[in-house]
């Protein structure tokens, strides 16, 4: 890509973690936020904020973008940056080489614990889902009829610093919640930052992609390893049935399936620095440590 200039639309955790990764090899990023004091800590990241509450987009700030990534979560009336700033980024249109936007891996539903690729069924078992299905057809579309890059990514549990089990437990909020035969698949923000990073070099590889890592785990598994690094017992092991979750913890477990990582490790080259949680967690301990 020759125009190194990277458009956000919701500077999130993701964004932000793409943005470390480009801004040292002499990236512009830019992005929206709806809070004044988030835009002050991006500004100190070298990162360009705009404050946006979903209205109408001004142009302008698309004039060098030659990237945009758009992971604002899907409302009813759809995605906000779709509704908002389409025609905004059909303007820019010959001068865009890759507009990624990230959804989610719950499009897939419940595959019964199968392995799920990019082209398998799609049984939304949530509305968060289905307007996920939505949002993915409507940028899909969008870019079919303007001849624009877009490109779809799948994203799993998404776990890095200040986002992990380590610190559920030590918050004393983690549980050992134990459904048989369920797993989820996650993945590091600094993997998917990197994954992302790798499609904008190869922006014409694929349009669509899973974003996983290689092993799909129990949850407790996880809870568990996180206080053997931090040298704490276990919370107990707990039946689903008998476990207090609200409804919103309750749908995550209505879903049961392992993505495959394939497309994206063989069309991007992608080498994962943190194939499972294991190496994940330990990472995020030892740079904790190193750091204070």
């Amino acid at each position: 890509m020759t125009d190194n200039t990277l458009f956000c639309f919701g500077y999130g955790y993701t964004a932000a973690a793409l943005a470390r990764r480009l801004v040292p090899q002499g990236w512009a990023v830019a992005g929206t936020t709806r809070a004044p004091e988030k835009a002050e800590a991006m500004r100190a990241a070298g990162v360009c904020a705009h404050l946006w509450d979903g209205g109408p987009v001004d142009p302008a700030w698309l004039d060098a973008a030659g990237a945009i990534l758009v992971s604002t979560g899907p409302q009813e009336d759809g995605c906000p940056t779709y509704r908002a700033a389409r025609d905004a980024i059909a303007e820019r249109g010959r001068d865009l080489s890759w507009i990624g936007y990230l959804s989610t891996n719950g499009v897939y539903g419940d595959h019964d614990g199968a392995w799920v690729d990019e082209n398998s069924n799609l049984y939304p078992t949530t509305e968060r889902a289905r307007r996920r299905i939505r949002a993915e057809a409507d940028w899909a579309g969008f870019g079919a009829e303007r001849g624009l890059p877009v490109i779809i990514f799948r994203l799993p549990g998404i776990y890095g610093p200040g986002r992990s089990a380590l610190d559920t437990v030590r918050a004393g909020n983690a549980k050992r919640i134990v459904k048989q035969g369920q797993v989820f698949s996650r993945c590091h923000v600094d993997d998917i930052a990197a994954a992302l990073a790798a499609s904008l070099e190869k922006p014409a590889a694929h349009d669509l992609y899973n974003i996983a890592d290689d092993e799909p785990a129990p949850p407790q598994d996880v809870v568990e390893y996180a206080c053997k690094l931090l040298g704490v017992d276990p919370p107990p092991l707990v039946a689903f049935e008998d476990a207090d979750l609200s409804d919103m913890a309750k749908s995550f477990y209505a879903d049961n399936k392992r993505v495959s990582n394939k497309r994206m490790k063989e069309a991007l080259g992608l080498a994962l620095a943190y194939p499972t949680y294991r190496e994940g967690l330990q990472a995020i301990l030892q740079c904790e440590r190193e750091t204070g």
